[in-house]
C-alpha cells in the first residue's frame, strides 16, 4: 500500500495503518523512550504530508531532521523494511525552509515584545501573580501612550517609566511595587542572557510564511534549528506556545477539510506543561481544542504519555506509542496510562506489547470512518524516502541560499518605538506629550497618542480586554497592516523607517496587539 492521496501510509501489522488525511486536525501523539523511532516516525508523517501538499512545522531538537531536506540513502536494512511491507523503497528529498531563532543555522525568527503579550512573558520570566500585574500595567500604558513594544530595550524603558511615576499611576492602576519592577528588569537579565534580544524585535514572523507549497504543490517543511535553543527550555516552550497561538489568531475559521491547512509538531512537549499554572494550562487546552477548525493539526512528540495533562490528551485522536520501559513505578504508571487510552484489541496484550516492542516498531491507532479511533495494532513503521541524519554545514548554508525567505528576516530592524519615544520626552519636557514638571504623560499620549485613540476607537484597539474584535475592526485590522507595508516599502529609506516605527509600529502594533488572540479572547 503507497500513499493515495487521502491518507498517509504510516506501517503494517496485521493490516496497513495509514493516517487518513480528513482527520490530520484532529491532533496527535508520538511518545516513546528514547531511541525507539519517535523522530523517524515524526519524519514519516512530515514527508507523508509534503507529498499531499501540507506544510508542516516542525522542531529539529537534535539536528538529524533536517535531513528530510536531501535525497535519501536506499540502506539495506530500508530496502528490505519496505519490501516486506509490500512497497518499493524510492529515494526522495522534500522542500525545506530552515529558521533559528539566533539566525545561526536559518533564518531568523522574531517576534515583537507586544505580540508576545504578557502572560507569556510573565510564563518566560517565572513571574509570581503579582509582578504579572506590573507587567499588565505597562502594556496597558504602552497602549494609550501609543508607545510600541517592540524590543527589549522597549520594555526596560518602559518598565523604567511606570517606576519613576508609580505615586501617580497608583490611583488608576493600583500598586506599583518598586520591588516587582527590579524582579522584572533582572529576569530580563536572564531573558537576555538566553538570547531573548536576537528573538524579540523587528521584522516579526509572517505566519503566512510557514504555509507555502513548492512549485511542485508539495508542502514546504520548516525545520527549527532546536539543537541550542534546548539549552533554554522555557524559551523554547513559550516559543512554540506563541506560534501555535499566532496560528490561531491570524487563521480563518474553516471546518473539517479534506486536508489539513498547517501541520505543526512539538517535539519534548513535556517543556510546555512543566510548572506552567493552572490558567495557562486551560488557556492551552482552549487552543489545542479549537485550532482545530482553522485547519491546524497540533502533534505532541515526548517520552512519557504521562507528560501531557488529561484534558490535553483527550484531544490527541492519532496515537503512535513507540517502546516504553519499565524500569520504575512512574515508568509502569506510564506503561499502564498508555495502554489504557487504545482501544483494546482483543488479540493484543497492550500493557505487555509496550514493553516488548523493537526499534522502528509502534503501537498504532488513527482515527477511522466517522472519527473513532482503531483498534490498537502492532505496526512496523516504514521506512523515510529523505535521508535520515544531519546537514553538512555546506548543505545547510547552500539551502539558506536558495530559500524563497533569503532576505527577507536576516537583516533586524531598529523602528522608532518606546525606548526612543520616552528618550525625546525625557530630552524635550515640553514637546508633545512630554513630561514637564515631572508629571506622567497624559492618558491621550499626544499627537500619537491622540491618533492611536482615534484608531483605537475605529478598530477596536480601545475595546476592554477579553472583548473580542467584531468583524468589520477584522478587516480594518488587515487593511491597516497591509497599507503600512506597501507604504513603508515605497517611501525613501529614512523616512520610510521612520514612519514605519513612529506611526506604523506604534498604531499599527496597538491594532494588533495582543497575540494570544485565541488564548486571552475566548
Amino acid at each position: 500500500m503507497a500513499d493515495d492521496g487521502k491518507s498517509i501510509f504510516v506501517g503494517k501489522g496485521e493490516k496497513p495503518e495509514a493516517l487518513t488525511l480528513a482527520f490530520g486536525n484532529r491532533h496527535g501523539l508520538i511518545t516513546g523512550a528514547t531511541g525507539t523511532g519517535k523522530t523517524v516516525t515524526l519524519q514519516v508523517l512530515a514527508e507523508g504530508f509534503s507529498r499531499v501538499g501540507v506544510p508542516v512545522f516542525a522542531a529539529d531538537i537534535k539536528g538529524d531532521l533536517a535531513g528530510i531536506a536531501a535525497v535519501g540513502d536506499a540502506k539495506p536494512a530500508f530496502v528490505e523494511r519496505a519490501k516486506s511491507l509490500g512497497i518499493a523503497y524510492e529515494p526522495d528529498e522534500f522542500p525545506a525552509v530552515l529558521w533559528d531563532i539566533f539566525g545561526e543555522q536559518g533564518h531568523p525568527i522574531r517576534a515583537t515584545i507586544a505580540e508576545m503579550g504578557p502572560l507569556l512573558l510573565s510564563r518566560m520570566m517565572d513571574l509570581n501573580d503579582t509582578q504579572e500585574g506590573v507587567l499588565n500595567i505597562a502594556f496597558k500604558i504602552a497602549d494609550e501612550q501609543a508607545l510600541a513594544l517592540l524590543d527589549l530595550k522597549d520594555l526596560r524603558a518602559m518598565l523604567g517609566f511606570i517606576a519613576e511615576h508609580a505615586t501617580e499611576l497608583q490611583k488608576q492602576y493600583g500598586n506599583v511595587s518598586g520591588a516587582s519592577v527590579g524582579t522584572i528588569q533582572r529576569q530580563l537579565l536572564v531573558l537576555e542572557a538566553q538570547g531573548g534580544p536576537k528573538f524579540f524585535g523587528e521584522p516579526a514572523l509572517d505566519i503566512k510564511d510557514l504555509m507555502r507549497t513548492d512549485r511542485d504543490g508539495r508542502g514546504v517543511i520548516n525545520i527549527l534549528a532546536a539543537d541550542k535553543l534546548m539549552q533554554s527550555p522555557r524559551l523554547y516552550a513559550t516559543f512554540l506556545l506563541w506560534l501555535m497561538s499566532e496560528l490561531f489568531e491570524e487563521m480563518p475559521e474553516v471546518g473539517d477539510l479534506e486536508k489539513p491547512k498547517l501541520v505543526f509538531f512539538f517535539d519534548e512537549a513535556h517543556l510546555l506543561f512543566n510548572d506552567a499554572p493552572k490558567a495557562l494550562l486551560t488557556r492551552i487546552e482552549q487552543v489545542v481544542r479549537l485550532i482545530r477548525s482553522k485547519g491546524v493539526g497540533v502533534y505532541f512528540v515526548t517520552q512519557n504519555p504521562l507528560d501531557v495533562p488529561e484534558t490535553v490528551l483527550a484531544q490527541l485522536g492519532n496515537r503512535v506509542q513507540h517502546a516504553l520501559r519499565a524500569f520504575t513505578p512512574r515508568d509502569q504508571r506510564a506503561v499502564r496510562a498508555a495502554a489504557e487510552t487504545f482501544r483494546p484489541n482483543p488479540k493484543l496484550n497492550t500493557g505487555q506489547v509496550i514493553t516488548e516492542l523493537g526499534k522502528g516498531e509502534a503501537l498504532v491507532s488513527f482515527l477511522e470512518g466517522n472519527g473513532v479511533p482503531a483498534m490498537v495494532d502492532r505496526t512496523m513503521i516504514r521506512p523515510p524516502t529523505a535521508r535520515v541524519g544531519v546537514l553538512t554545514p555546506d548543505e545547510r548554508k547552500a539551502l539558506i541560499a536558495a530559500s524563497p525567505m533569503k532576505g527577507k528576516y536576516d537583516t533586524p530592524v531598529d523602528s522608532e518605538s518606546a525606548f526612543e519615544m520616552l528618550q525625546k520626552r525625557t530630552q524635550d519636557p515640553h514637546s508633545p506629550g512630554g513630561t514637564a514638571q515631572g508629571q506622567p504623560v497624559p492618558e491621550s499620549g499626544g499627537l500619537l497618542g491622540s491618533l492611536g485613540s482615534v484608531l483605537g476607537g475605529i478598530f477596536g484597539t480601545n475595546r476592554p480586554r477579553g472583548e473580542r474584535l467584531s468583524t468589520g475592526q477584522i478587516v480594518a485590522r488587515e487593511i491597516t497592516r497591509s497599507v503600512t507595508t506597501r507604504v513603508a516599502g515605497k517611501i525613501a529609506a529614512d523616512f520610510g523607517r521612520q514612519i514605519a516605527g513612529s506611526v506604523g509600529g506604534t498604531v499599527g502594533r496597538a491594532i494588533v496587539r495582543g497575540t494570544l488572540g485565541g488564548i486571552l479572547r475566548r
